[in-house]
């Protein structure tokens, strides 16, 4: 990988369109031009239905082949946001080229293609990076500083929430993945969990179809974790009305509990794209009736952190927090808790 320079833009191009972050991610590419040169996207096959409703967001940038961005020498990094399905496909070809790459979550349906993504990164070093955005959630920042520092005393659950409202045309696509909606958002949830906890000892899948409007796919997406002193789970459904106000993770320790509701509270002033703000709810106090406190983050843009981050990562002023093994890792726990029965 070539040595960069601290005032050097990345040069950086997008392949594939058809994630439901591939939008989000090219406008905060475009934003962040302070630090990203954006040099072209890609459409690549299956694609083509949901860049025909988004193609206006890339106006002005210029369009090319999966193959001519990765075979471009002057690239320092590449964005993977294909449909969750061939993710994994294009983020080996780009490991292959020796391309830093941030890919959108989860992955892959595959453990042994993303054991081989995996291999790929770590073998060559290459600054790899998933799209787990509440990874860099202020809130969630200081949460796990906290709970490493001992404030909360000894983690015994973690409770998840990511919900919303689909369309039925949406719900019936999940079913193109182990365990519908649970693989789709509650990664987000399960990538929480893990961090927090780390491996549970058992795992009991629960999504299943809500049978709504006919659909047979799981867009009610659940899974629990026995750990060693208590029980966590993740629930993400595709049929709940005000699902996403109410999206919420909840940390219970022995000295005090943490809530952060609602997760993504819309910003509708600020001039930042996708401008948000979480609520913070801490009780540490043992009164029966104690309310604790409560106040919001500053508003921040959903993926501004994410981005600035990976930058950093590439120009080597920072190294990733999440190991390639903590990726290997939490992409098993995905996949068994999404029912999946021959992980390695």
């Amino acid at each position: 990988m070539k040595e960069m320079k601290e005032t050097k833009k990345l040069k950086i191009a997008q392949i594939g369109v058809g994630h439901d972050h591939a939008t989000a991610a090219i406008r905060t590419l475009k934003e962040q031009s302070d630090l990203y040169e954006l040099t072209g996207f890609a459409v690549v096959p299956g694609d083509e239905e949901v860049f025909a409703q988004t193609k206006q967001v890339y106006d002005g940038i210029c369009r090319k082949t999966a193959d001519e961005i990765l075979n471009d020498p002057s690239l320092d990094a590449v964005c993977i946001e294909t449909e969750d399905r061939r993710l994994t496909e294009y983020a080996i070809r780009a490991a292959e080229r020796g391309l830093p790459m941030h890919m959108d979550k989860p992955g892959s349906a595959s453990d042994a293609d993303f054991d081989r993504l995996m291999d790929l990164v770590e073998e060559k070093q290459l600054p790899f990076q998933t799209g787990y955005m509440y990874r860099y959630n202020p809130a969630v920042v200081q949460l796990m500083e906290d709970i490493r520092a001992g404030r909360l005393g000894e983690i015994y659950s973690v409770e998840a929430q990511m919900n919303c409202l689909h369309t039925v045309e949406k719900r019936n696509w999940l079913g193109n993945y182990p365990g519908g909606m649970l693989y789709f958002l509650g990664c987000h949830l399960i990538d929480l969990i893990y961090a927090i906890q780390g491996e549970p000892e058992e795992i009991f899948p629960m999504s299943m179809p809500s049978g709504l409007d006919g659909v047979t796919a799981d867009d009610f997406g659940m899974v629990v974790f026995r750990y060693r002193n208590g029980i966590s789970f993740a629930k993400s459904t595709a049929v709940e009305y005000g699902g996403f106000e109410r999206r919420q993770l909840v940390v219970c320790g022995s000295k005090g509990t943490v809530e952060l509701k609602p997760f993504e509270w819309l910003d509708q002033d600020a001039k930042v794209f996708s401008s948000q703000k979480t609520g913070v709810r801490e009780a540490f106090d043992p009164g029966w009736h104690v309310r604790g406190s409560y106040h919001d983050t500053p508003s921040h843009g959903r993926y501004d952190a994410m981005f600035r981050a990976f930058a950093a990562y590439v120009k080597g002023e920072e190294k990733n927090p999440f190991s390639y093994e903590y990726e290997r890792r939490l992409h098993k726990l995905i996949l068994k808790s999404c029912g999946c029965t021959e992980v390695r």
